[in-house]
């Protein structure tokens, strides 16, 4: 028969491709994991793996093993989530996507506030880029995620939390009217400094940009906003700034923000989750103590 550790060894298996790795993953030995692999290879009549030297390849049917163990283990903690919140919502492990540029100015306000609302929470963090991180919430990996709104895949659901607006950051100079609201026609998108492809606020920023001349080609692809402000506060352009990240990113007196003119450029931060999902209560609370929290910010 069949058991739910062959198919986690399985899926480790074919994540890390790799024995020694995959057998960390799941804190067995790698003799241990080897020999339930194959014990689940005689079971099912098919060879799920080719074993080489220093890594592994999954068969053809390995490959369609795979994703039906994942579907199966998806269900199973599913299960369980679902007994669990029947207990007490929000109780016990929660695995919470964010990305990178909510993470560092959303979480120090919301960590304290849950912790206190839900004391029993078990919560673990991933901060990634929207794309991996929404792989990792349809194959269960993950509970929810907060991203910038919206999704598309019909196999989620969200809900909006708060909307942050863009402003322009710049360099500061005597002669610049810091009560001036900026009209897009206005960018200097020559020297638009921007993060690294990969990052939703790029997209979010080249979005509001669409109608203007491309970005020069000397456009900054920068891996975080710290660095892009740095840039900025030295003279090398310009950016759009999430208002969130405002009271972090700019402590430099080089660095000036103004607004833009109405309407203003923003994006909807909300809470995604799988519609399959069995946790609604939990959901729902997270919401509840996430939007009284972001309603002051």
């Amino acid at each position: 028969m069949i058991s739910l550790r062959q198919l986690r060894y399985l899926e480790a298996l074919a994540t890390h491709l790799h024995f020694r790795r995959a057998a960390d993953a799941v804190a067995v030995s790698q003799p241990a994991l080897s020999m339930q692999i194959k014990e689940l290879e005689a079971e099912l009549g098919v060879k799920l793996v080719e074993r080489q030297p220093n890594s592994v390849r999954l068969t053809r049917e390995g490959e369609e093993i795979v994703t039906r163990a994942r579907k199966i283990l998806t269900d199973v903690r599913d299960l369980m989530d679902y007994a669990q919140q029947m207990s007490s919502p929000l109780a016990g492990p929660l695995r919470l996507g964010i990305i990178p540029s909510i993470a560092p100015y959303l979480l120090p306000r919301i960590l304290p506030a849950l912790t206190k609302s839900h004391p029993d929470l078990k919560l673990t963090i991933r901060e990634t880029l929207t794309e991996p991180m929404t792989r990792e919430l349809l194959a269960g990996d993950l509970d929810a995620m907060i991203i910038a709104l919206p999704v598309h895949d019909p196999a989620l659901s969200s809900e909006a939390l708060f909307t942050d607006r863009f402003l322009l950051a710049r360099q500061s100079c005597p002669d610049v009217d810091r009560q001036k609201r900026i009209k897009a026609s206005e960018l200097d998108t020559e020297n638009m400094l921007l993060l690294e492809e990969g990052h939703c606020l790029r997209d979010q920023a080249l979005n509001y940009c669409q109608n203007l001349p491309a970005p020069g080609k000397n456009t900054l692809g920068a891996t975080s906003l710290a660095t892009v402000m740095q840039m900025v506060a030295a003279g090398y352009g310009v950016t759009l700034l999430p208002e969130i990240c405002a009271g972090v990113e700019v402590r430099d007196e080089r660095v000036l923000l103004q607004r833009f003119a109405d309407p203003q450029p923003a994006r909807t931060v909300g809470l995604v989750w799988r519609k399959s999902s069995p946790r609604k209560q939990d959901f729902e609370a997270l919401l509840e103590t996430l939007r009284s929290i972001v309603t002051q910010l």
